[in-house]
């Protein structure tokens, strides 16, 4: 398995001051840097934690309705970028909002997001291979492409890179979509946002549905990845690290009831050019509330993007689970990973 999750930072909420300060899985960190921390779990451990983010501010238009029942279950969250720009206090966010009872905030008009659900498959050695030149194009000069033969492109132009996911039980939202999970323990109308990406694909997007008490149902998917920034970070090992262990946390395990495992980075090396730090974790023995929920595991790989920054592609699933995405499809997916001009 792969260490470590850096704080929600880049594709956070956009009021948010510094996307490494967020509640999380806090240990102590051997960078011993105040820039960025992690939320979750808290556990010794080279990587020190850092506080609480502040939340997402929903943007004009709809207010989310209250759902029913007290549901404390993790929240995926997700925003579709449109044309119109809402100001909205001292943030701005553009999108149209559907707080729907299922706990899931989506925009009109795009995929729903699904709460994660854990998948199986202990995080490996770094993944390359299984990615040929042979999609539509398998053109190293048109990195919107795929690479894989069968397999279709997720294109993020905000962190420059792309990836190919297979086409099969997978669904890909526009380069402009945000997704990300909620506090489960903030009861508002419009729950705070822990951590988040860009540009989303889910695997199996409606695995698992259950209903909720005052009516409605709770979608989960098997699985999810993305792209987000990595401001703050002071190496790509620190920012993987971080990052895999978050996303575990804020997807499988908020109350902290299972095992939380993460890898120290190791380098990084995709089959069409993207080079940096890969890191895993795991969450397992997780208190089952309901048929959807299950242990995690995260895969993050660290790289520096076109502009110099950091940023970090993510893969987060439903872990021990029947029909579980399996390590040797997700390496195929790092493998795919290429910059963007």
């Amino acid at each position: 398995m792969w260490p470590g999750q850096q704080p929600p930072g880049g594709e956070q909420n956009p009021q948010d001051q510094n996307p490494y300060q967020q509640p999380g899985y806090q240990q102590p960190n051997p960078y011993q840097q105040q820039g960025y921390q992690q939320p979750g779990y808290q556990q010794p451990n080279p990587y020190q934690g850092y506080p609480t983010q502040p939340q997402w501010q929903g943007p004009g238009g709809p207010q989310p309705p209250k759902g029913g029942g007290n549901n404390e279950k993790k929240t995926t969250v997700t925003i579709a970028i449109v044309a119109a720009v809402a100001v909205v206090a001292a943030a701005v966010v553009t999108g149209v909002f559907v707080l729907k009872d299922d706990k899931k905030a989506v925009a009109k008009g795009d995929p729903k997001p699904t709460r994660s659900q854990p998948a199986t498959a202990e995080p490996s050695e770094p993944a390359s291979s299984g990615s040929t030149g042979g999609g539509p194009g398998g053109d190293p000069d048109a990195p919107d492409q795929p690479v894989i033969k069968g397999w279709q492109t997720v294109v993020n132009s905000k962190r420059h890179v792309a990836f190919d996911v297979p086409t099969k039980d997978w669904k890909t939202t526009s380069a402009d979509t945000y997704t990300g999970f909620q506090d489960e323990k903030d009861k508002s109308g419009f729950p705070k946002t822990l951590i988040s990406m860009t540009a989303p694909a889910y695997y199996k997007e409606e695995w698992c549905t259950i209903k909720q008490k005052g009516g409605g149902e709770s979608t989960t998917s098997l699985a999810g990845t993305g792209v987000k920034g990595a401001q703050g970070a002071k190496s790509q090992a620190e920012a993987a690290q971080n990052e895999a262990l978050n996303w575990v946390w804020a997807g499988y395990d908020q109350k902290k009831t299972g095992t939380f495992k993460g890898t120290k980075a190791k380098p990084f090396k995709s089959d069409h050019g993207i080079t940096g730090k890969l890191s895993t974790a795991t969450v397992t023995g997780v208190k089952k509330d309901d048929k959807c929920d299950s242990d995690g595991k995260a895969y993050a790989v660290t790289y520096t993007d076109t502009t110099g920054e950091y940023a970090t592609w993510v893969l987060y699933a439903a872990k021990d689970v029947k029909g579980e995405l399996d390590e040797a499809t997700i390496k195929k997916i790092m493998s795919s990973l290429r910059p963007l001009d």
